[in-house]
């Protein structure tokens, strides 16, 4: 039971709702910026990750190179490339290559915290139940907020719009406040953010690249200043 199809969808419920609203956001966003329903939706499903997507669309609608667009998807998403060599120690082990090559497509935030506190070794039944639900969760709720971006008043779908910050704003306040290095790694990236935005000639940085420093050096300045000592990372 633990490994079965009925056990991986119904631990995926929780996550395809949380997935719903995040990306109803997200579809809103792509709507009022001028992005058809159909390209908005077809995002969703070739994707699975609301910053990447959101700061890809970003690019891409300041007209921003195929270089930026890479670059920026690499800093964004290599998490997922650790957190799959994580879960490849956890997969049962008779699962080839081809199988954990799919399953790697749905290694999301959520989906790999389930996964890893799962008792034993994870089987493909459980894995493709636990990622069904979230990923059409994912672009349903991006079809709903785009369809709604289309009909809904402005002032409703500008209020909407922001959501999506929210949910990132949410992300990173709760662990800052237990953990001070986190509030002043954030802290700095908004800085420099807001450096490249207002400053005189920073500003004409294309917002990809600034996006990419700024990500680096506060990172940088975390690893450097804060970092995680093995028996802390054991606790």
């Amino acid at each position: 039971m633990e490994n079965s199809l009925k056990k991986g969808l119904k631990d995926g419920i929780p996550i395809a709702l949380g997935y719903i609203a995040v990306s109803f956001s997200f579809g809103i966003f792509a709507s009022t910026s001028g992005v058809p329903v159909f390209i908005t939706v077809l995002i969703s499903l070739a994707n699975m990750t609301s910053a990447g997507q959101l700061a890809g669309l970003s690019v891409m609608l300041t007209h921003g190179s195929f270089f930026e667009i890479a670059l920026t998807q690499l800093i964004i998403n290599l998490r997922y490339a650790l957190m799959s060599l994580s879960l490849s120690q956890k997969v049962d082990e008779k699962l080839g290559r081809g199988t954990r090559a799919a399953m790697s497509f749905a290694v999301t935030d959520e989906i790999f915290a389930v996964s890893s506190t799962k008792k034993g070794a994870v089987g493909r039944k459980y894995f493709a139940g636990l990622a069904c639900l979230p990923y059409f969760g994912w672009a349903g709720g991006t079809f709903l907020g785009a369809v709604a971006g289309n009909i809904l008043p402005d002032s409703v779908t500008s209020a909407l719009g922001i959501a999506i910050y929210g949910m990132f704003i949410a992300i990173f306040v709760p662990p800052a406040k237990k953990f001070k290095p986190v509030l002043k790694v954030v802290s700095l990236a908004i800085v420099l953010s807001c450096i490249f935005y207002w400053v005189p000639y920073l500003d004409s940085i294309p917002g990809g690249f600034a996006m990419i420093i700024s990500t680096v050096l506060a990172a940088a300045f975390g690893a450097y200043f804060f970092p995680i000592k093995e028996d802390e990372d054991a606790e």
